[in-house]
């Protein structure tokens, strides 16, 4: 009987398993025999189990208009612990920097004043915020949780493809994708020395705790979520109950005397942190949209007071508006003098009048973003759109080159998926989540990988219609043990090896529990 990768055809990209038809690349060693001899009839039935799982536990996304199980494929993807180390320290470089953007461009302005970044391209973005200048957090972090989208190219090289810095999601399907997996499927992880997840609810929670302001003991800490018909409500509501805080909507706070509190039942108590998952615009209809109601009125003045800390903090946009982006490289030498780890994909910043002339006449060759567009929304991809999509959107750049950047496109890596019955390579990117606690910062390992299902497809956000692979990362090898030295007067037994005892190294060291 044929295996299951009989019939896998590489595709014109760079992909994650096989280095050529049928030879994987080595961290994929150890996965690729335990799946070979299943058939896509034997895939199948477990890849309905997972689904079965999800829906069990809520584990939902809202797509055009309808809850569905949030799409899990069961080949996970690897990345060795090499390679995860270089990501680390990239992510960290990058967050670090940007946290210094923040704190100049929301204070003295020296980026702008030494022309670094144009002033003009800060004032003119949809998300900077005038309300947050001069707002000290307590411990000097604005990016608490941070997501920077990364892919790999043709040549297999990493990328940052964009980076989110306001409210990050996706964090609650890495933590439920590796549950149903070692559920459904505990034999994959038997000889894989697979990285647990389950550390980020105890991460974020002191990482929120240490934000909280200065002189107070036992911070509260809680979460505030738009309400169950936001499409992230379930990791709002899975975040708030591992680390044992309330889920609160703006309509369980109230702020007076530039303090925050929480109505109970047994009174109003204090409130020192908000991991906030409501934007900017919705947060106070003091300071922003006045018809708000899923916000707490007066919670900026608090935290202009110093009374309360909001995680992430309000005009975090400005530093991840995908024009910012291309000055990135720029802000990692001039604060921390050093060379990017990661380099961005190709862009053209098309505030420069005969660069927009060369986009406007090549728009079928070049992938076209919104600055400030989220999702995937709005995104037009040059070679695979028809001649009236590219003339509207030709009308729409003229008329508003701020609003655009545009990016060659990048044949993002593929892996093996799961479709029907049979597995063919899958576009997918990576979004590694990482945690400032203000003395460091922290990647969850693995991240979450998003799979754009359709055939050819490039855009891999959930919204869109994307899933998702579980993501492991390899911890790296024990050292050995030293050899003892041999003494004169020691007596060595030599062990049988059919009887010798099992190394307690052995097995499997990263399942989660």
């Amino acid at each position: 009987m044929a295996d299951i990768f009989d019939s896998y055809r590489l595709a014109a990209a760079w992909d994650e398993m096989f280095a050529a038809p049928g030879q994987p690349r080595a961290p994929y060693l150890s996965l690729f025999a335990t799946l070979q001899p299943l058939s896509g009839v034997d895939l199948r039935f477990r890849a309905d189990q997972l689904a079965r799982v999800f829906t069990d536990r809520g584990v939902t996304f809202a797509y055009a208009g309808e809850e569905r199980p949030f799409p899990l494929d069961l080949i996970p993807r690897i990345i060795d612990a090499a390679e995860w180390d270089m990501v680390t320290r990239a992510v960290r470089q990058r967050v670090t920097a940007l946290e210094r953007f923040l704190a100049d461009v929301y204070g003295r302005g020296s980026v702008l004043d030494d022309g670094v970044v144009p002033r003009r391209l800060v004032t003119t973005s949809a998300h900077f915020r005038r309300e947050a200048y001069g707002i000290e957090p307590a411990n000097g972090v604005r990016i608490h949780i941070s997501g920077v989208d990364l892919v790999r190219d043709e040549a297999g090289q990493f990328r940052v493809l964009e980076d989110n810095l306001r409210i990050p999601s996706g964090v609650s399907y890495v933590i439920e994708n590796r549950r149903a997996m070692t559920q459904t499927l505990p034999t994959l992880f038997a000889d894989a020395r697979v990285s647990p997840v389950d550390d980020y609810p105890a991460r974020l929670l002191a990482a929120l705790r240490a934000a909280a302001p200065d002189g107070v003991a036992d911070p509260c800490v809680v979460v505030l979520t738009p309400g169950v018909y936001n499409a992230a409500y379930f990791e709002h509501a899975l975040l708030a109950r591992l680390m044992g805080v309330e889920l609160v909507e703006g309509r369980d706070l109230v702020c007076s005397g530039n303090r925050v509190r929480m109505r109970t039942t047994q009174g109003e108590q204090p409130v020192h942190v908000v991991y906030r998952r409501v934007d900017d615009e919705f947060l106070d209809p003091l300071h922003f949209l006045p018809d708000s109601v899923i916000g707490c009125p007066g919670i900026v003045n608090a935290a202009r007071a110093g009374t309360v800390t909001l995680a992430n903090a309000i005009g975090n946009g400005v530093a991840d508006d995908k024009l910012l982006y291309t000055y990135v490289p720029d802000l990692i030498r001039y604060y921390l003098s050093e060379e990017p780890l990661i380099p961005n994909v190709e862009t053209h910043r098309l505030d420069d009048p005969e660069v927009l002339r060369h986009v406007l006449s090549t728009l079928d060759t070049l992938v076209l973003k919104p600055v400030d567009g989220s999702g995937g929304k709005g995104i037009v991809i040059g070679p695979a759109a028809d001649e009236s999509t590219l003339d509207s959107l030709r009308a729409t750049v003229a008329a508003d080159p701020r609003g655009w950047i545009a990016q060659r496109p990048v044949a993002l890596s593929t892996s093996p998926t799961l479709i029907g019955n049979r597995v063919a390579p899958r576009h997918i990117d990576l979004r590694p989540f990482a945690i400032n606690d203000g003395d460091d910062v922290w990647l969850l390992p693995g991240g979450l990988t998003r799979v754009a299902l359709p055939e050819g497809a490039l855009v891999v956000n959930s919204s869109q219609g994307g899933g998702s692979k579980d993501t492991w990362v390899l911890a790296a090898e024990p050292a050995a043990a030293p050899p003892r030295p041999r003494t004169a007067t020691r007596t060595v037994e030599v062990v049988p090896h059919d009887v010798a005892p099992r190394d307690a190294g052995a097995g499997p060291t990263g399942s989660q529990q």
